[in-house]
């Protein structure tokens, strides 16, 4: 399933996106919350091109795995170094996520803000050192990230909670796949666009630390809640954008994020 979260007039909800056979895309509306209860519709159907599509879920909390391509990792030593034996782990706050088509703000403070195509897990449930053979039980489902960093205040910050931290530095979207096993999202071939030019083009498969291991990893010393996002780290081929470009980020059998740069008023 694919499960959204829209707006329509003065509405918020979230709703299952299926197609049609004629290609027409639909959101059902859901009653409640998918991750606080069974998923019931309540027999509404609108047109996605008629709604607006928000992040699938606010997060608590945004986990991040850092330096988690080898090709990723030797393109940017001269910043953040050699990799690691252990994931790297870092944080984006709540407030850095938005949604697709949602605006990405350049801050003024920094001269390169560069893009990082991301798979992004979902958490599905309240959890806590799950070991290897339960991570799947704690998975609600995939969405698309984009890791969006000040890479010239990461560099001269030595950490990074101001470069990755900045208001619209997580889009999040469209929606969350719910229908992938673990296989399957350790096989997705991960594509960021900028006005249309190739940029990153990797696979999951090429990441170091898998995602059982990630989970395991961070729920060994953080609890983990319903709707906490979990970015898997970005593959070669980062770069800068500017204001007025529009990035775009694919993960195949999940969909397509987009936002473009704008400066803030």
């Amino acid at each position: 399933m694919r499960i959204a979260r829209f707006s329509a007039g003065d509405e918020v909800g979230f709703g299952l996106v299926d197609t049609d056979d004629e290609g027409n895309q639909f959101v059902s509306r859901m009653k409640g919350h998918p991750l606080l209860g069974q998923i019931q519709l309540t027999g509404e159907r609108v047109k996605l091109e008629d709604v607006r599509l928000l992040s699938p879920v606010l997060p608590t909390k945004v986990v991040c795995i850092g330096k988690n391509y080898a090709d990723h990792v030797a393109e940017m030593r001269h910043i953040t170094g050699e990799g690691s034996e252990e994931p790297v782990v870092f944080l984006k706050p709540s407030t850095a996520v938005v949604g697709p088509h949602d605006p990405v703000f350049h801050p003024e403070v920094s001269s390169r803000v560069d893009y990082e195509g991301e798979l992004a897990v979902v958490i599905g449930r309240l959890c806590r050192e799950v070991p290897l053979d339960r991570v799947k039980d704690v998975i609600f489902g995939y969405t698309v990230g984009n890791d969006v960093t000040a890479r010239d205040l990461q560099q001269t910050d030595k950490q990074w909670t101001r470069a990755k931290g900045f208001d619209s530095f997580c889009p999040l979207g469209p929606w969350i796949e719910t229908g992938l096993s673990l296989e399957e999202a350790a096989q997705l071939r991960v594509t960021t666009t900028v006005d249309g030019e190739v940029r990153q083009d990797g696979n999951t498969a090429q990441m170091i630390h898998g995602i059982p291991e990630i989970i395991a990893y961070v729920s060994s010393f953080m609890t983990l809640l319903p709707g906490d996002v979990i970015l898997t780290g970005t593959p070669a081929g980062v770069g800068p954008v500017r204001v007025g470009q529009r990035m775009n980020v694919a993960v195949e059998r999940i969909g397509e994020l987009s936002n473009p740069v704008v400066a803030r008023d």
